[in-house]
């Protein structure tokens, strides 16, 4: 298994550099570290008194880093979860922050876990999820990154502007998609007729 190290520095090249999407809800982002973010925890980097998108272009990926296992790894408490479990629900988490804890709570309810879906992981979650990756494993895992991808689609269902984030300008698989298969089983990937198909609806 990778390390949490690796699993962030694997998020941090995955985000890439410096983006301004008007489109983005998360407005400017630099190695996936939104604007939002940076004001939330006071990271000033220039020192200017403000921060704003300037701070936002002097991230470094060490940094993002660093930020990440901090923000969304260790205070999330996934460390808890089953270590098959780490890279995708971190992922998720810096991609969609609670967001990732209660995609996976809604599915351990969904496998029969009487637990609550409010996106913080203690231990009725904890317990859930081992005793669900003792049972089925890497099924598991798969079952999340499933959830995710169809968290994605309803996104986009939902904004019209988001939708390029889902589909590519050609047609194929957009970022978002490809980011959630990547930690699903290659037997479950959606094909390139059944993708067309699920964003056949859309404009």
């Amino acid at each position: 298994m990778p390390t949490v190290r690796e699993i962030a520095q694997g998020i941090v090249a995955r985000e890439g550099g410096f983006v301004n999407d008007p489109d983005d809800p998360g407005g400017a982002t630099n190695f996936g570290v939104t604007i939002g973010t940076m004001r939330k925890l006071g990271i000033d980097i220039n020192q200017d008194g403000q921060i704003d998108v300037a701070d936002v272009r002097l991230m470094t990926a060490a940094r993002a880093v660093d930020l990440f296992i901090g923000e969304y790894f260790r205070r999330p408490r996934i460390d808890l979860l089953p270590e098959g479990l780490h890279a995708s629900v971190f992922d998720m988490a810096v991609n969609a922050g609670s967001n990732a804890v209660k995609i996976l709570q809604r599915l351990l309810r969904d496998l029969g876990h009487d637990i609550a879906a409010d996106g913080a992981i203690g231990p009725a979650t904890a317990r859930a999820a081992a005793a669900e990756w003792e049972k089925s494993g890497q099924v598991l895992a798969d079952a999340y990154g499933i959830a995710r991808r169809n968290y994605y689609f309803r996104l986009a269902d939902a904004r019209p502007a988001s939708r390029k984030f889902a589909r590519r300008s050609n047609g194929g698989k957009g970022g978002w998609i490809v980011r959630a298969e990547e930690f699903i089983s290659p037997r479950f990937h959606l094909s390139a007729a059944a993708f067309q198909e699920r964003v056949s609806k859309w404009a």
